[in-house]
């Protein structure tokens, strides 16, 4: 028997298995022969917390909330007629809001009695029109019109499919029992296209599965021993080949193949030993089965007939299934539920309220090694932040950035200590620092619909989704260059995404087309992971731990999980909350340690004002730039701010050199390598653009000219142009120095 360490369980005796002692009574199985869940009793739950009947522990402040918290309904059980403090409503329902909610022209009450015509003498003001590109639904929301009657229900009410004409599909199209309409190379492929499943049904020319069915040439299935019996089972004779019927082809030099030969009742097949793979149907050639995302739970190591997994620090490999499990504490979800904000464990289930009597709270993400969340509400347009003790509650929350539009997404740099928001009433991405007091729009064009966003400080990489027309998903730099588009087709409302930083890749969902999918960090190697409209209806967010994703679904109310790779084992987490929206993992492994480049040689980089992480393109990147509030720009020593018109426009990333004059400069400190002619010609043009602007200068001292207080990179490959800013002589360049471009303007006027 083996001798565990001391943060070890012994899995017993008769068996060498040791696992973190963490794992023990976390209602999962990870002993191969099941003793870590022997004798767990059962769980106490804390003083300011209820326990359910089936043992879960909730928070008091769920029980008789007219909510099913616990699941079983225990703590919905003999409520007393709710009584509401002195500053509170109550609603119809019996639930309390704050008395200063009460005919302010937005619903807060489930049976709409804070806004009735009775107490407030007058109908709610009706929510801001839609674009003209958009309708509006009868429960307020736009969806783009498009939208309109194509047999998916899109507004919360459905009132963008009633009163909608007969649906009549295109010639090419098949439509469905439910009146939708897919393209007819769909149906009887083997997949449900159809929401109901109808297209396929009744097919003959159907995929045969499994070695002991025969698919005849006219489409039909029969029985392998149908074969070659003498008897013509297919309609086409297919089945009954004269030449083919009892010969053994593997007879005759292995039939041609390099390994294996299996003789078929019609013909043969070749085939590999494990770990090799058939290049062209006959010859066996090593597998890279590390190409799968999901042949490994984390690191895959390719080896010759085969492979080896292994995990990533603070992880360890689960003997039973493979997955690479946290060591540590229990990881939870923290999720805003429009009303306040939750907590639920993902091993012991404790559910709790850790910010309540909110608005409309949307947006969420966290700093864990300050323990700090921070989220947004739309109903107080408001950024907040509130810091978590031991137990995971908080105590007072703060504001950090007052008079926000429409915050819909925020995402935190926990390395540089900023954090990231898109907002879609401004149709902006900013940044500020933790306690709001720096703020720098770093996006105000190219966006129509901004809405959720996730950051790679170690890589200095910001992602972003967008719904508008048209929808895709895109990448940039954390201090806003080099913007580049990274999904674009068979996309249509995406959501929310999250990143992966483990597997490097990033996931997200699509409520229009019921899809959760991911790619890689660079857009390629998209997988479909799950499409489902039972359980990814109407799904707003998402987020990404060990194996498992979870999203929030608005149209079901609920927080589903499934596993990430293959979208299977889909569990229901919670359910009947009150408009889930934005969802993360709160637990120590999901922010990586990184360096903070802007610390490292002095004070915030230097910069007078923020100081931005860089996106790390090659090895010769900057780690860090300078930039400068609304309405100054840089200084000709990149650091120091002054004032000037800021333009915070971004161009989209160029891989050609252009006469074409954009609409902010290029700030560079050196361009290495004189390899490309577009490297040199731009070289050639600065030190002709300096000799102009000594002599233009010396003759004209109130010239008008243009500053630009941020780079854009040229990217054509990492050879052809390398750019460094640097002044301490290693790459920790922080300074782009201005390049002037004279105006002519006056001259021709």
């Amino acid at each position: 028997m083996r001798t565990c360490r001391v943060n070890e369980f012994s899995c017993g005796a008769g068996t060498t298995q040791c696992i973190p002692v963490s794992w023990k009574c976390d209602g999962e199985k990870d002993c191969d022969n099941g003793d870590d869940e022997v004798n767990c009793g059962n769980i106490t739950c804390s003083p300011s917390e209820f326990t359910c009947t089936s043992g879960r522990c909730i928070s008091k402040n769920f029980v008789c909330n007219s909510e099913d918290d616990c699941g079983d309904g225990s703590d919905e059980v003999d409520c007393a007629p709710s009584s509401c403090g002195p500053n509170e409503f109550q609603c119809g329902n019996s639930s309390c809001i704050p008395a200063s909610w009460v005919c302010d022209d937005d619903v807060d009450c489930q049976d709409q009695s804070d806004e009735s015509l009775s107490r407030c003498g007058r109908h709610p003001t009706p929510p801001a029109k839609c674009s003209s590109s958009e309708m509006q639904c009868l429960s307020g929301e736009c969806i783009h019109k498009k939208w309109r009657c194509d047999g998916d229900p899109d507004c919360k009410d459905g009132s963008d499919e009633a009163n909608c004409p007969v649906r009549t599909c295109g010639p090419d199209q098949f439509k469905c029992e439910d009146g939708s309409c897919v393209p007819g190379s769909r149906q009887c492929n083997g997949l449900r296209d159809c929401s109901d499943g109808s297209d396929e049904v009744d097919c003959k020319n159907r995929t045969c599965i499994g070695p002991e069915k025969f698919k005849c040439r006219s489409g039909e299935c029969i029985d392998m021993s149908k074969v070659c019996n003498k008897v013509r089972d297919c309609p086409d004779w297919s089945d009954e080949p004269i030449k083919e019927c009892n010969v053994n082809e593997c007879l005759l030099n292995n039939g041609g193949c390099s390994h294996i030969c299996k003789d078929m009742v019609i013909g043969f097949e070749c085939d590999c030993t494990p770990g090799l793979q058939l290049i062209d149907h006959k010859t066996c050639g090593d597998i890279n089965e590390c190409m799968n995302p999901g042949i490994c739970s984390q690191i895959c190591i390719n080896l010759k007939g085969g492979y080896k997994c292994e995990c990533h620090n603070g992880y360890q490999m689960d003997p039973t299934t493979g997955v690479c499990k946290a060591v540590g504490k229990e990881p939870c979800l923290i999720f805003t539920n429009r009303r306040d904000v939750r907590r639920l464990g993902l091993e012991r289930k404790e559910y709790t309220q850790i910010v309540k009597q909110q608005r409309n709270a949307v947006a969420l993400d966290a700093d864990f090694n300050q323990q700090t969340i921070f989220w947004a509400d739309l109903g107080q347009r408001a950024i907040f932040s509130a810091v978590l003790d031991k137990r995971g509650d908080v105590g007072t929350h703060k504001t950090v950035i007052e008079n926000v539009q429409t915050p819909v997404g925020i995402a935190v740099d926990w390395i540089y200590r900023n954090f990231y928001w898109t907002d879609l009433g401004t149709k902006t991405i900013s940044v500020s620092n933790f306690n709001g007091t720096k703020q720098k729009v770093l996006f105000n064009q190219g966006l129509k619909e901004p809405a959720s966003i996730a950051v790679d400080p170690l890589s200095g990489f910001l992602y972003w989704s967008d719904w508008g027309e048209p929808a895709k998903i895109e990448k940039s730099g954390m201090n806003g260059v080099d913007r580049q588009v990274l999904v674009e087709t068979d996309i249509q409302w995406p959501n929310g995404i999250t990143l992966d930083l483990i597997k490097g890749r990033l996931y997200w969902v699509d409520s229009k087309l019921h899809m959760l999918c991911s790619v890689d960090l660079n857009g390629d190697n998209r997988k479909k992971v799950l499409q489902s409209p039972e359980y990814l209806a109407h799904p707003f967010a998402l987020t990404v731990f060990e194996d498992r994703v979870f999203w929030t679904d608005g149209e079901n109310q609920a927080i589903y999980g499934a596993n990430k790779f293959s979208g299977s084992d889909v569990v229901t987490l919670a359910s009947n909350l009150n408009d889930p929206q934005d969802i993360i993992v709160y637990h120590e492994l999901i922010q990586l340690s990184g360096t903070n480049w802007c610390t490292e040689r002095g004070v915030n980089g230097g910069c007078s004002f923020m100081c931005l992480p860089a996106p790390q393109v090659n090895k010769h990147s900057p780690k860090y730039t300078c930039v400068c509030p609304e309405g100054q720009e840089l200084a000709a020593d990149g650091v120091r701010c002054r004032p000037g018109q800021s333009d915070v426009r971004r161009l989209m990333r160029s891989h050609a050199c252009s006469t074409h004059s954009p609409s902010m400069t290029l700030r560079f400190f050196y361009l290495a390598s004189s390899d490309s002619p577009c490297v040199s010609a731009v070289l050639l043009a600065v030190a002709g653009a300096a000799g102009y602007l000594t002599w233009r200068n010396w003759q004209l001292r109130n010239q008008k000219s243009m500053n630009f207080d941020n780079p854009v990179y040229l990217k054509t490959t990492e050879e052809d142009l390398n750019i460094d800013i640097t002044r301490h002589g290693a790459n920790v360049g922080h300074t782009y120095p201005a390049i002037s471009i004279v105006s002519t303007e006056d001259d021709s006027s």
